[in-house]
């Protein structure tokens, strides 16, 4: 697995664009066109949606231009000529839609986990895939191919706190996980509520009063610590605080703790707010 990962390292350089035609290694064939219909979607494809709008201007743009790009497939292991999409499915969902018969791909000769890692590293490189999805591919790595988080990390260029905190994500409810994908909530709004008992309810609340990934923070911590109180008291907090932001158009944190003891914070960005601070709270 060792020689080939050099190899795949190489390949995805030549596979984005980034390395001169000479330098091609070995795994990487010919350019060829293939018929669109001998191609098949990857069992490893990390992305499950597909905007439809994204799509239809692509297909439109391919009507055009053509593919410009070549799709990256590897050989079906049933042979007949027959492919398996690497990287490109959605170039190949459009060019359906253009109606192309043909269209030009790169053969590639890469086993199962290096199909994994090219259909994640191109997604995200080229079209950001939504949290759960990108945290989903990363749990195959882990599961399926025993890669631990540094080794994920070091893959795709991104922090290890960053892979663990996306693959946390996943410990969510299903309608949470639902309202990430479909954009509603995002996963700053969502990861305060990783180890929520309520956490569907309160997501729910948070897309209804849109709620700042700060606020849920402290909406989740007031929560937490006055189990014993009301939700609406909760509620007042929040209001109280949004009502002195309206007020004085600044920012403001209350922290109220179990006691009902705590501070009031105002963030300030330059001179000239601090001194409207200044005189809001020095004014007879």
């Amino acid at each position: 697995m060792s020689g080939k990962k050099k190899g795949l390292g190489r390949g995805l350089s030549a596979l984005f664009g980034d390395e001169k035609p000479k330098d091609i290694p070995q795994e990487i064939r010919q350019s060829n066109t293939v018929s669109i219909s001998d191609l098949t979607r990857n069992p490893y494809q990390p992305r499950q949606n597909f905007r439809e709008e994204k799509l239809e201007e692509l297909a439109s743009s391919i009507k055009k231009n053509g593919i410009i790009q070549p799709i990256a497939v590897r050989p079906l292991k049933t042979g007949n000529g027959k492919y398996e999409i690497i990287a490109g499915e959605r170039r190949w969902m459009a060019a359906q839609r253009a109606g192309l018969h043909e269209i030009p791909v790169t053969i590639l000769d890469l086993s199962d986990v290096e199909s994994l890692e090219v259909a994640i590293v191109e997604n995200i490189q080229r079209d950001d895939l939504n949290p759960v999805e990108e945290a989903r591919g990363y749990k195959r790595l882990n599961e399926e191919f025993k890669y631990d988080h540094e080794s994920i990390s070091k893959l795709m260029s991104k922090s290890r706190s960053h892979i663990s905190n996306t693959l946390r994500l996943l410990t969510l409810p299903a309608d949470v996980l639902l309202m990430i994908e479909e954009g509603t909530l995002t996963s700053g709004q969502a990861r305060p509520l990783i180890g929520i008992s309520n956490a569907s309810t309160i997501a729910e609340e948070i897309v209804a009063k849109n709620y700042s990934a700060r606020k849920v923070e402290y909406l989740v911590k007031t929560k937490k610590s006055n189990k014993n109180k009301t939700n609406s008291y909760d509620t007042n907090i929040l209001k109280a605080q949004e009502k002195i932001e309206k007020a004085i158009g600044l920012k403001v944190y209350i922290n109220n703790k179990k006691n009902n003891s705590g501070k009031v914070s105002i963030e300030y960005k330059d001179l000239e707010q601090f001194e409207l601070i200044s005189d809001l709270l020095t004014k007879h």
